[in-house]
């Protein structure tokens, strides 16, 4: 599974999160510590918010720790509100495309887990994604149309409704289709105000998801596994759960695309 990290708050060289902690992302993608790979290799992104409505991008497809370029990018940009990934792929190709963070217009999206069984019902998947959205389906994952379906159901509006409805089309085709575990996520979802971030799976084994307030940093990183070792202030977001986080804010809610499911 693949490992990821974010923040908000008083903006901060992204190195902050990215490299320059004990358990950084760069050390996670290396030795993960909290997920069934250990290496997270497969490529690697980068999504950051400045002036501009629309976020900056960077991904490639070698490993995190080996990239100068990526060394070199976040010791100079300096963001806000950004997000980080190192993938472990579940199946599909190690190309560009297909590493996270995806972007569309304001919007910024990264998950880590599966949709069960994905690769027997793609096609089923992809034709979730209507036309509008259709021409920005760039790679072949779930996640991606996981997004983009996302996108669909009304995101700017409704953040966690709209990814319920989502996740449960997709839970819905994997019970249908695919194997179990049919979910297993957790996700960073950024319109460049505020960052959310949903933790969730149809069985017992949700992947970690932890946040932690800053006062040096006047900031929140919210991330797959704690950036230092030796912080015992990290706080574990329950499974089943929505998080808004908007300056110091924190607020969580229930998150059930089962229930979404059974209403519709």
């Amino acid at each position: 599974m693949c490992r990821w990290a974010a923040y908000i708050g008083k903006p901060i060289f992204l190195e902050e999160v990215v490299s320059r902690p004990k358990h950084s992302l760069i050390h996670q993608s290396q030795c993960a510590t909290e997920c069934k790979s250990a290496i997270n290799a497969d490529g690697f992104g980068l999504a950051w918010y400045d002036t501009r409505p629309e976020p900056g991008q960077f991904r490639d497809v070698s490993p995190a720790w080996s990239d100068c370029n990526l060394k070199s990018i976040i010791t100079q940009v300096k963001s806000g509100l950004f997000l980080s990934h190192v993938r472990a792929s579940t199946g599909t190709a190690t190309s560009r495309n297909n590493c996270h963070p995806f972007t569309s217009k304001q919007w910024s999206f990264m998950h880590n887990g599966q949709v069960g069984g994905f690769e027997r019902f793609r096609r089923a998947g992809d034709m979730l994604i209507p036309d509008e959205y259709y021409g920005e389906r760039r790679g072949a994952t779930d996640s991606e149309a996981l997004f983009l379906v996302a996108l669909a159901e009304g995101l700017a509006d409704d953040p966690r409704g709209a990814l319920e409805r989502s996740v449960a089309k997709f839970e819905g085709l994997s019970r249908q289709l695919g194997t179990a575990p049919h979910i297993r996520m957790t996700a960073a979802i950024s319109d460049g105000q505020k960052l959310y971030a949903v933790r969730y799976a149809t069985d017992h084994l949700a992947p970690t998801l932890y946040h932690r307030w800053s006062k040096t940093h006047q900031g929140r990183a919210v991330v797959s596994e704690p950036l230092e070792t030796d912080e015992a202030d990290w706080d574990l977001v329950p499974p089943g759960t929505f998080c808004t986080f908007d300056g110091e804010g924190v607020k969580m809610e229930p998150f059930a695309p089962l229930g979404v499911a059974v209403a519709a």
